[in-house]
């Protein structure tokens, strides 16, 4: 992990960890990387519903106009939009101000170039530009300073770019829960514009509502609103609306898991998937693996938290995404993008002329418990140098032979270490993830939260 950047841009607790001061300082040192050329930069700047993110979009815009980048404001976007803006304007960089899954609290800062996220490259090339001043940082002066503009309407264009990829939705009923997040409108809206008729559940952000309860983690309550209603499905998304899960008319979870293997399956069946390949990380369920083997798929995996964008486009894969919905169509965009997957689940679903329920059932699941134990970064460092506890992991996952595999790993962006247990039964597992966490917790028992 870079000393700012992680998997997901930079993250951390707002006006915390991550303070004003410290976003300013970034957005000086990406300007200053954009314009060592002496180009006038141009940058588009979007946020999501979080109390924090005006604040420190705010704070990011006087960083960059104090190097002479020119900063448009696309305001309250999903964050796959400000890629979109970025990519089709050729602005030389968007941020989206946003934290994708997390807790109001948490906030971060999501870079893009016009090929999609910002390169690992450019990522260390600002580190090093503000950790160890390898390049000077401009202060320009009167008319020479950046200026700012307001774009009205700054999902607009991009939501009739992902109505163009999709099939007439008329006659669909479909219950949408926006997490309270960026994405509450625009979905709404897109499906609204290709004839379906939206429910909007949890589209009421207030800054502190942002995933609470709601969205990718939690589709309960959207579960029993699909069954109760009699809809054709429900779509949930995360925050800022890169990530999407589904519920079936039944109210059973279409992950991300189940929704790359039917497209996948669809892509491969009209000849469109490139060398029959697939991107996704380790903790893709069993089933999803067996499906591809099944289909004779290839699958390319890259470590979770990895850039699976990076890696698909690296192998030539039209597909990659993991298990929480944050799945890239590389056919229509180079990024994640909960609103384009929610479309084309749909699309796919009209071309069939199936249900959501036939399209989710295609991948068998392995049963799998996830579990989590509270760790501060302390807490995390006495875990990974705890070399009993590695072996007593290791020997829990032999035991389980050829049917399951344990999976723990720390959180790079929250204070957890997760537990993934997967196998035949659900209470074999189960037990064994109950039993695995607590012995977890007690090992770094003078460390947990």
């Amino acid at each position: 992990m870079g000393r700012l950047f992680g998997s997901d841009g930079v993250r951390g607790v707002a006006n915390a960890g991550l303070t004003c001061e410290n976003v300013m300082n970034i957005g000086r040192a990406a300007a200053a990387m954009l314009a060592a050329d002496g180009r006038r930069v141009q940058v588009a700047v979007g946020w999501d519903t979080r109390a924090s993110s005006e604040m420190l979009a705010a704070a990011l815009t006087a960083g960059l106009c104090s190097v002479g980048a020119d900063v448009q404001l696309l305001g309250v976007v999903p964050t796959p939009a400000v890629a979109y803006f970025t990519r089709v304007h050729e602005a030389d960089l968007g941020v989206a101000v946003a934290a994708s899954h997390t807790p109001c609290e948490y906030n971060g800062l999501k870079l893009f170039d016009r090929a999609g996220r910002l390169s690992a490259a450019d990522e260390a090339r600002i580190e090093a530009i503000l950790l160890d001043g390898a390049g000077e940082i401009p202060c320009p002066v009167g008319g020479e300073v950046g200026r700012v503009s307001t774009v009205s309407r700054g999902a607009e264009e991009y939501l009739w770019y992902l109505a163009s990829t999709a099939a007439d939705l008329r006659g669909m009923r479909v219950a949408v829960d926006g997490a309270n997040g960026a994405a509450c409108e625009a979905m709404a809206q897109l499906l609204a514009d290709l004839g379906a008729t939206p429910i909007r559940l949890n589209c009421e952000p207030n800054g502190k509502n942002i995933n609470a309860s709601c969205g990718v983690a939690q589709v309960n309550g959207l579960a029993d609103y699909v069954k109760a209603h009699k809809c054709f499905g429900g779509i949930a998304l995360d925050g800022d609306g890169e990530r999407c899960v589904a519920v079936d008319e039944k109210g059973n979870r279409l992950d991300g898991d189940r929704l790359l293997a039917a497209f996948a399956l669809d892509r491969k069946e009209k000849g469109a998937l490139k060398d029959r390949a697939v991107v996704t990380t380790p903790l893709a369920n069993l089933g999803f693996f067996r499906f591809c083997e099944t289909h004779g798929m290839a699958v390319h995996t890259v470590e979770v938290g990895g850039a699976i964008p990076e890696e698909a486009a690296r192998v030539g894969a039209v597909l990659g995404g993991d298990s929480t919905g944050a799945l890239v169509l590389r056919e229509f965009s180079p990024v994640a993008d909960g609103l384009l997957t929610a479309v084309q689940l749909l699309t796919l679903c009209r071309e069939k002329g199936c249900k959501l329920s036939a399209v989710g059932e295609q991948m068998p699941r392995s049963p799998q418990v996830m579990l989590t134990v509270k760790a501060d970064d302390r807490a995390k460092a006495a875990y990974m140098a705890d070399k009993t506890l590695a072996a007593h992991i290791a020997s829990v996952n032999a035991s389980l032979g050829g049917e399951g595999r344990v999976t723990v790993r720390p959180s790079e962006t929250e204070p957890l270490i997760r537990v993934m247990v997967e196998g035949r039964e659900f209470h074999e597992i189960n037990h064994v993830a109950v039993a695995l966490a607590a012995t977890i917790k007690q090992a770094i028992g003078a460390y947990a939260l």
